[in-house]
């Protein structure tokens, strides 16, 4: 297999929903494009589908792979894809990560598998055959609440010499983060994946996020990166994250994919809801995730019927 040698990640990597149609019997790919045109026209630069925000837990293994293809198609490369790829068997994670190499796919973001916690020599093992099959450099989903799996940073970092170039941090430990970005940079790029960090991972010089709360404010997000990363004005910085962090710290306090697909309808973007068990927030959390939104000047629509 032959791969292109990508440009390295960086910038406001979106954690992606999923749309469904109204029954939620399947991907819808109308408003997957929608959506997908929206953010790249707010300036994202990246899209990660198939992650926690995404449901790909209740995603058949041929749903997975269609949705990677519609997102490259849609990004028609104007942004590089992440497919999330994690799956509680090697097989099914090996597959995946194959597929989205040949769909074109820049990376792959591999949770480890979940419910019984693998140990280390497993992890290492378990990249190490993703990497061969795809020859696609690898995103390390760290998310130790879902995993139960808690690496030190050198542990982490060692995982890039079985291919993993980067990593998602969803753990929330900002001292275990700071050792990635400012210790171990040589070895791993270590990405912010705790919404209430961002400010916090953009300020120490991490190269940039994957973000699920760009899926609703993906203007404001950019605008974020910009007067962070680009032009290192703090003050801005931190008057543009006063109006994100009261809404990236209200997706916290709630079921995550469904405050976000929240936040999209909410913006007149049907997403079809989430499928069972999980659902839409309730219309008091709509009125206060509203409130929210227009506190940080995002336009507030009529939320979609879904």
């Amino acid at each position: 297999m032959t791969v292109t040698q990508l440009p390295a990640l960086h910038g406001i990597m979106v954690a992606l929903i999923t749309p469904f149609t109204d029954d939620k019997t399947q991907i819808d790919a109308a408003r997957l494009k929608s959506h997908i045109d929206h953010l790249i026209s707010a300036g994202v630069h990246g899209l990660v589908p198939g992650g926690s925000t995404g449901e790909f837990t209740t995603m058949t293994r041929e749903e997975r792979k269609q949705l990677t293809e519609l997102c490259v198609e849609y990004a028609a490369g104007r942004v590089p894809v992440v497919a999330g790829t994690g799956s509680t068997s090697t097989e099914e994670a090996v597959d995946l990560a194959r597929h989205a190499a040949q769909a074109g796919a820049a990376a792959v973001m591999v949770v480890p598998p979940f419910y019984d916690p693998l140990n280390v020599e497993q992890l290492t093992e378990l990249m190490s055959e993703i990497h061969e099959a795809s020859q696609l450099p690898i995103v390390y989903y760290n998310i130790p609440s879902a995993s139960g799996l808690t690496l030190t940073p050198q542990q982490i970092a060692d995982l890039s010499k079985v291919g993993v170039k980067y990593l998602k941090d969803t753990s929330g430990n900002a001292p275990a983060y700071t050792e990635l970005v400012f210790g171990l940079s040589d070895q791993i790029t270590a990405f912010n994946g705790w919404d209430t960090l961002t400010f916090y991972g953009l300020a120490a010089g991490s190269p940039g996020a994957v973000w699920g709360a760009a899926n609703i404010i993906p203007e404001l997000a950019v605008e974020l990166w910009n007067a962070v990363s680009v032009e290192g004005d703090l003050k801005k910085g931190r008057e543009l994250w006063a109006k994100a962090w009261p809404i990236c710290k209200f997706l916290e306090s709630h079921n995550y994919a469904a405050a976000v697909k929240t936040g999209v309808e909410l913006r007149g973007q049907a997403t079809g809801g989430l499928r069972k068990p999980f659902a839409l927030l309730k219309e008091e959390l709509q009125c206060e995730l509203a409130q929210l939104m227009v506190n940080a000047n995002v336009n507030v629509v009529k939320p979609g019927s879904s």
